[in-house]
């Protein structure tokens, strides 16, 4: 977990090419501390946060802290923009909200994102994160990314 040698945009693109995620995830201090990984489970682009008892927000259920979801949220946008589109720098936030749906329990967490629409400049993204049952999804979101600002 070095810090990496390539610019983003030549890691972004590398990692696109050679499907080696890790390789960006690792490069990212924030996803390394949340524990956020980008992973290819049944040909399909996942991420998992890996659970730490550091992520959690209710020690009485116990139970996933809200900003800690959230991140996972956040980062799976990211990461869906980075590399399943052409963008070379990292997406900016517009707006995003997210719905909580039910307490997330002290185990690995699971996401996917899908980009529901793409312009030259926006774009809007819709994330689902569960941990037993991916039909019972315990938070969720919509969020509009700007791509670039020309």
């Amino acid at each position: 977990m070095s810090t990496p040698s390539l610019p983003l945009a030549d890691l972004v693109r590398t990692v696109r090419q050679t499907r080696e995620y890790h390789r960006l995830t690792d490069a990212i201090p924030y996803t390394r501390f949340m524990g956020i990984g980008v992973e290819n489970l049944a040909g399909e682009m996942l991420c998992r946060m890996k659970y730490a008892p550091h992520l959690i927000g209710n020690s009485l259920l116990p139970a996933l802290h809200g900003g800690a979801l959230s991140a996972l949220l956040e980062s799976t946008a990211v990461f869906e923009l980075l590399l399943q589109t052409d963008t070379e720098r990292v997406p900016k936030v517009i707006s995003s909200t997210v719905d909580f749906l039910r307490s997330g329990k002290p185990q690995d967490t699971f996401s996917r994102a899908f980009i529901t629409r793409q312009g030259r400049r926006v774009a809007n993204v819709r994330v689902e994160a569960w941990q037993d049952d991916r039909t019972r999804p315990i938070a969720s979101s919509h969020a509009l990314f700007l791509l670039s600002e020309s």
